[in-house]
């Protein structure tokens, strides 16, 4: 185990057995349950339509960019870097909708976050595409938000250790999701 000390002196283990990963972070956003399937290694996305629109969608965009899908520690996957204004490193990302834009949002922080906290790499700012929708959000990480990605982290280690999965609550978009059998299911 190591430890991540950041300029506001709050310090954060670094379990090096317990990985939180991006996708952690937007799960923990979008629904506990399957963040905690998830995590237990129950995966159903690959053989989810909408995951595989989305691969598309981004191997699409991507086609012209030499360096793509960078894989950062088993932790991060970015879709693509690139120089920002003032020399800054962007560190973009690709998604189909803005539907879940505050998953969208706080996966990227965490992104920045990881790179500044565990990789030494300082002025940084991401950016989230929506291609389809010909949008664009800007993401800066202060010493607020900061806090609130180690806050998060600490919230997702609980949820990932209890024995079994948060009962789930059933929201609108459930039954397009690949966990749907195992939550609702007879």
């Amino acid at each position: 185990m190591g430890e991540v000390r950041n300029s506001f002196s709050q310090i954060f283990e670094v379990d090096r057995e317990f990985i939180i990963t991006g996708t952690k972070v937007n799960y923990f956003f979008h629904c506990k349950t399957q963040l905690w399937f998830f995590s237990h290694f129950v995966t159903r996305e690959k053989d989810s339509e909408l995951v595989l629109l989305g691969k598309i969608l981004e191997s699409s965009f991507l086609k012209n960019i030499k360096s793509n899908n960078i894989n950062i520690d088993q932790r991060i996957s970015i879709d693509f870097l690139k120089r920002g204004k003032g020399k800054k490193l962007l560190v973009c990302d690709i998604k189909k909708s803005s539907k879940f834009k505050k998953a969208h949002y706080y996966q990227m922080l965490y992104y920045l976050w990881y790179l500044k906290n565990i990789n030494g790499i300082t002025n940084i700012e991401g950016l989230i595409i929506y291609p389809k929708e010909k949008r664009k959000l800007k993401v800066k990480l202060t010493k607020k938000k900061e806090e609130k990605i180690v806050n998060i982290l600490k919230e997702i280690k609980e949820v990932v250790s209890q024995p079994k999965p948060p009962q789930p609550t059933y929201k609108k978009y459930c039954r397009k999701c690949a966990y749907f059998e195992l939550c609702f299911g007879d």
